[in-house]
C-alpha cells in the first residue's frame, strides 16, 4: 500500500501539492468565516458538581455564559465608589455596557441584586453582566466592546477591569512567537545536521503546512464540543514536533537513497514505503495512546486527546503524500555532494559508534548509573499531588490575574471561587414561608457553621418551590487544599447532618467543587488509563520485532523515563524549583489532566525512537546473529538522527515556555525533558546496555506466539538488499539502519 501511494504521488507531484495548498487554504477560509472557538468549560458526567449545574440550569434558568464580573477600583485617597458623583458614573457605565450588543442584563453594586459586590472600603466593587452567548463564544471583541462602554466610569478615575470569561477571552494569547521560535531553531539544528539550507527547509515547511491545516481544523472542532485553549496549544506543539521529525526521517532516507545511486523517482517510491511505513506506525501508536484517554470518561479528556490526534494525522498524511511529491519536484537539488573521505583512525568509532561501543563493553556499570541517574530525577514524583489552577497562577499584568487579585484583596480569596449548594426538597416550601422554612433554615445554619466558610447567602427559592441555591464563600483561594478539603467535608459531614431524616438531596458544585471531582475522578481512572496504553504499546512492538522480551523492556523503559519526566514537573511547578526561571513567581498546583495527557503523548512518541533503534539493531542480528555487534551496530547507525530528531522536538517544546499559561509551560517542561532524556540515557545507555546483558535472549519468541503473530516488516522498502537469515528473512534496507 504504501509503494502504491509513494508511486501514485511522485508521479503526479503537482496534483499533489496543488491539493495541499487547497486544503491548506479551504481550512484558513473556513476559520476566518466561522471563527476559532475554545472553552474552558468542563463537564464531569455523574459527579456532584455536574448534579449542581444540571438542577441549577434548569430551576434558576439564566443565560448561558453566567454572570461575569466586571471590576471597579479607585484608588486609595480618591472618592469611594459609594461617593454620589463616582455612583453617577458607574450607572451610566452600567446602563452604557447593557447596549452592548449580547449583553442582556447588567446587576450594579446599587442595586438590591448587587448589595454585596461593595468592599468595606468602598473602593472595590463590581458590576455582573449577563451574556446571551456560551462561554467559549465570549470574544475579545465583547471584552472590548465591554471597557469601551465603561468609558463614563474611566473618565471619572474608575479602573475597570473585566474579569471571568471576558478577561479569559483577551488573555488567549498567540503562541506565534513560540513557534517562530521553535522554527528558528530547527532550522539551525537541521542546517547542521544536513548541511543544507535547502534540505533543512523541507522539514520546517511540512511542519508549517500540516500546523496551518490542523489548528484552523481544531478551531472548527470547538464549534461542536468545548476544546480547551491549552488543547489547541498541545496540538500546535506535538503536530510541529513531529511534523519535523517524520519529514526529517525520510529526507534523511532519500538522501541516502540517492547518493546510492537511486533514481529521483524510485527514491522517493523507496522512501514512501520504508520511511512512511515507520512513520505511519509510530504515529499510529501516538494516536492509539491518546485514544486511551477516551477510558476517562471525561469529556475534557476527549478533547485534549483529540486536539494532538488531529495534528498527528495530518503530520502523517503530509508525510505519505505531500513528502514524496516535494522530493521529486526538489530531488537533484536535494541530493547531498559526495562526501570528502574521512580521516584516518586506526579504525575506532566515532561519535556515536564510540558511545555504542562502550555501551556494550561495560554494560552493568553505564546501566546502573542511567537508573540511578532517572530514579533521583523521579524521586519528587512520589510527592505529586493533583490539584487546581485559578487566576492567580495567570502572569502579572494579564487581566485576569489584575481582576482575581483585586476580587481578593477586597472580599477575601475564596470570592475568586464561591461554591454553590443546592438542595431538592421532597415537598415544596409552603408559600410566603421563604427562607424560614426549617429545612431551609438547617442548612444555612450549617453552612454558616462549617470551618473554612467566610460567608453564605441567603438561599434563594426556584418557582417550582423545591430547589434551593446558596452561595458559599470558602476562607480560602480555588487553588488552595483547604479550598479542596471544605469541599469533601459540607459532602460527607456537614450536610448529611444537617438534612438527615428530611428526604433532602444537597449537592455541593462551583468551580472548586469541579475541578475537585475532576481530580478524583482521573485519579480513578488513571490506571485504567495506563494499563491500555502499556498493553496498546507492547503490542504494537510485539507485532513489529516478533519479541516478548523486547516488548516488555520497552514498555519498562518507557515508564521510567515517565517517571523521571513526572519528577521533573514536581520539582520545578508543585515544588517551585526554577519556577522563576520560567516565568513564575514560584509553586503552583498540577491539574491532574496534565499527568494524564502526557503519559499518552510520551508512549506514543517514544514509539518513535524505539521503532528506528530496535529495527536497526533486529536488521543486524538478523544478518548475522550476533547479538553484541547489532546492538552496536544499531546504536552507532540510529544515535545521530536521533539525537537531532530529539534536539529539535526539545527545542520546539522548550520555546511553548514564553507562554503566559502555566499548564502550557507544564507540557514545555515535562515534554522537553521526557525527550531529552528518552532519546539520550533511554535509547543511548539503557536500551542497549540491557539488549547487550540479555544476549540472544532479546529475540526469545515461543513458537506458538510465532505461528500467531503475522510477519510485519514496518522498515522495509520493498526492494530485497541482505540475505535470508534461516526461516526469517531480514528486513531489507532498514530506514533506521541508514540513518547515521
Amino acid at each position: 500500500m504504501f509503494t502504491t501511494v509513494g508511486r501514485w504521488c511522485a508521479r503526479r507531484p503537482k496534483r499533489v501539492v496543488a491539493a495541499w495548498l487547497l486544503l491548506l487554504a479551504a481550512a484558513l477560509t473556513a476559520v476566518g468565516l466561522l471563527g476559532r472557538v475554545t472553552s474552558e468549560d468542563v463537564s464531569i458526567p455523574g459527579s456532584d458538581s455536574q448534579a449542581v449545574l444540571d438542577t441549577a440550569t434548569r430551576a434558576f434558568p439564566a443565560p448561558p455564559s453566567g454572570k461575569q464580573p466586571v471590576l471597579l477600583h479607585t484608588p486609595a485617597g480618591a472618592a469611594p465608589l459609594t461617593d454620589p458623583g463616582t455612583a453617577a458614573a458607574v450607572r451610566s457605565a452600567a446602563t452604557a455596557i447593557a447596549a452592548v450588543p449580547h449583553v442582556v442584563a447588567v446587576t450594579t453594586p446599587y442595586d438590591p441584586a448587587g448589595a454585596a459586590a461593595t468592599s468595606a472600603d468602598g473602593h472595590t466593587a463590581y458590576l455582573s453582566v449577563e451574556l446571551d452567548v456560551s462561554g467559549r463564544e465570549v470574544t475579545p471583541a465583547t471584552t472590548d466592546a465591554v471597557l469601551a462602554a465603561a468609558a463614563p466610569a474611566t473618565s471619572a478615575g474608575i479602573e475597570v477591569t473585566p474579569g471571568g470569561r471576558l478577561a479569559a477571552a483577551v488573555d488567549r494569547g498567540s503562541t506565534g512567537h513560540s513557534e517562530a521560535i521553535g522554527l528558528g531553531t530547527a532550522l539551525v539544528i537541521l542546517a547542521l545536521t544536513l548541511g543544507s539550507l535547502l534540505a533543512a527547509g523541507l522539514p520546517l515547511l511540512a511542519g508549517v503546512v500540516g500546523l496551518g491545516i490542523a489548528l484552523p481544523v481544531l478551531g472548527l472542532v470547538g464549534h461542536l464540543m468545548d476544546v480547551p485553549q491549552a488543547g489547541e496549544t498541545i496540538a500546535a506543539m506535538i503536530g510541529l514536533g513531529v511534523g519535523i521529525d517524520y519529514t526529517l526521517f525520510g529526507l534523511t532516507r532519500f538522501r541516502e537513497l540517492r547518493a546510492a545511486g537511486a533514481g529521483v523517482e524510485d527514491a522517493a517510491v523507496r522512501t514512501t514505503a520504508g520511511s512512511g511505513k515507520s512513520v505511519a506506525f509510530a504515529g499510529s501508536a501516538v494516536v492509539a495512546a491518546l485514544a486511551g484517554l477516551a477510558l476517562g470518561g471525561l469529556p475534557l479528556l476527549y478533547a485534549l486527546a483529540l486536539a494532538p490526534a488531529i495534528a498527528v494525522v495530518v503530520a502523517l498524511g503530509v508525510n505519505l503524500t505531500l513528502l514524496p511529491a516535494v522530493l521529486v519536484l526538489l530531488g537533484t537539488r536535494l541530493t547531498p555532494r559526495p562526501a570528502a573521505p574521512a580521516p584516518a583512525s586506526g579504525g575506532r568509532p566515532r561519535g556515536w559508534g564510540r558511545i555504542a561501543a562502550l555501551v556494550a563493553a561495560r554494560p552493568w556499570p553505564l546501566l546502573l548509573a542511567g537508573l540511578a541517574l532517572l530514579g533521583a530525577l523521579a524521586a519528587p514524583a512520589a510527592h505529586l499531588h493533583l490539584g487546581q489552577l485559578d487566576a492567580g497562577a495567570k502572569a502579572r499584568g494579564t487581566m485576569s490575574r489584575t481582576a482575581y487579585d483585586r476580587m481578593a484583596q477586597a472580599f477575601g480569596p475564596g470570592a475568586n471561587g464561591v461554591l454553590q449548594v443546592v438542595d431538592v426538597l421532597p415537598a415544596p416550601v409552603r408559600a410566603g414561608a421563604g427562607s424560614t422554612d426549617p429545612r431551609l433554615t438547617a442548612v444555612t445554619t450549617a453552612l454558616r457553621g462549617a470551618e473554612g466558610v467566610a460567608a453564605v447567602g441567603p438561599p434563594a427559592l426556584a418557582a417550582d418551590g423545591r430547589t434551593a441555591r446558596w452561595q458559599v464563600t470558602p476562607a480560602t483561594a480555588p487553588s488552595d487544599p483547604a479550598t479542596t478539603a471544605l469541599v469533601h467535608r459540607l459532602r460527607s459531614d456537614v450536610l448529611p447532618a444537617a438534612t438527615a431524616g428530611s428526604g433532602q438531596v444537597p449537592h455541593v458544585g462551583g468551580a472548586p467543587a469541579a475541578q475537585a471531582d475532576l481530580n478524583a475522578r482521573i485519579a480513578q481512572r488513571m490506571p485504567l488509563v495506563v494499563g491500555f496504553v502499556l498493553t496498546v504499546a507492547g503490542l504494537l512492538l510485539l507485532l513489529a520485532f516478533r519479541s516478548p522480551v523486547v516488548a516488555v523492556k520497552a514498555a519498562v523503559m518507557n515508564l521510567v523515563s515517565v517517571a523521571a519526566a513526572y519528577g521533573v514537573l514536581t520539582a520545578v511547578f508543585q515544588h517551585g524549583s526554577g519556577a522563576r526561571l520560567i516565568g513564575l513567581e514560584g509553586a503552583v498546583p498540577i491539574p491532574g489532566y496534565v499527568p494524564l495527557l502526557m503519559f499518552a503523548v510520551l508512549f506514543g512518541l517514544s514509539m518513535d525512537y524505539e521503532v528506528f533503534l530496535l529495527s536497526a539493531v533486529r536488521e543486524g542480528y538478523l544478518r548475522e546473529r550476533d547479538n553484541r555487534r547489532a546492538v552496536v551496530a544499531g546504536l552507532a547507525a540510529t544515535g545521530r538522527i536521533i539525537s537531532s530528531a530529539a534536539l529539535i522536538m526539545v527545542a520546539v517544546f522548550l520555546s511553548y515556555l514564553l507562554s503566559d499559561d502555566p499548564v502550557v509551560k507544564m507540557f514545555g517542561v515535562g515534554l522537553a525533558s521526557a525527550v531529552a532524556l528518552d532519546a539520550t540515557v533511554v535509547r543511548g545507555l539503557l536500551v542497549p546496555a540491557t539488549m547487550v546483558l540479555l544476549g540472544d535472549g532479546n529475540w526469545w519468541l515461543p513458537r506458538w506466539l510465532d505461528r500467531l503473530l503475522p510477519h510485519v516488516d514496518i522498515e522495509g522498502d520493498g526492494h530485497a538488499g541482505h540475505p535470508a537469515a534461516d526461516a526469517d528473512p531480514a528486513p531489507p534496507n532498514s530506514l533506521a539502519s541508514s540513518h547515521s
